[in-house]
């Protein structure tokens, strides 16, 4: 099968964790295109895809350089002139802090990465996706709880905007989906609970295979 006839995944946050996982196991009967920061992870990913026959397009860059989203919405444009797909599972995860005490650099990137970010992805991949598409954002409530000022705050708020994006387009589509993982050893929870038990978590690729037919239902 080539990379033109298979319909295309879009993953923001593939380098690693569930992203990753989502990726490998869609590229099964996706052309997967993977976004993120860490080349050298990418590069892992595309060879665990190839061995198993399948095929990606790399995109090593950041989605909180707006001319970097644009150029990559154009080009998948230019070479499938649509999206089949987007799975947004990149997130930024700030230390945790006492309200009163949450570090403004760290409050900004947590909204500019996980607010503004997928605000301007939205907007960029909707015309991609048409009425026939498909797009997948992943609740984590955090909001209220002590120390995840920044964290649950924009995670909140960009939830609330997916699920109103959900709403206006509940009849014309594309399909929007908000999807509650279990919890996983992710690198995200390992700096939010250091020291914690792997023992009843998720396996990663376990989670990934439960939530697959939820994406693609």
């Amino acid at each position: 099968m080539t990379t033109d006839t298979r319909p295309t995944a879009l993953i923001t946050g593939a380098s690693r964790g569930l992203g990753s996982a989502l990726a490998e196991r869609l590229a099964e009967t996706h052309h997967i295109i993977a976004v993120g920061k860490t080349t050298g992870a990418l590069e892992e990913l595309d060879d665990r895809i190839q061995a198993k026959g399948g095929q990606s397009t790399l995109a090593p860059m950041d989605i909180t350089v707006e001319a970097a989203m644009q150029q990559l919405c154009r080009s998948i444009f230019d070479r499938w002139g649509k999206l089949d797909l987007w799975i947004h599972a990149a997130v930024f995860s700030p230390p945790l802090s006492p309200a009163p005490d949450m570090p403004e650099k760290d409050f900004d990137k947590a909204f500019n990465t996980n607010v503004k970010a997928t605000q301007r992805l939205i907007g960029y991949i909707a015309p991609l996706l048409g009425t026939e598409g498909r797009a997948v954002f992943f609740e984590d409530p955090r909001a209220g709880e002590a120390f995840f000022g920044s964290y649950g705050a924009s995670k909140a708020a960009q939830i609330a905007m997916a699920r109103s994006w959900q709403t206006e387009t509940a009849k014309i589509g594309p399909l929007v989906k908000v999807l509650e993982p279990n919890p996983m050893p992710t690198a995200v929870r390992a700096r939010f609970f250091p020291g914690e038990s792997r023992e009843g978590l998720a396996d990663i690729r376990d989670e990934a295979d439960r939530l697959l037919p939820e994406i693609l239902g």
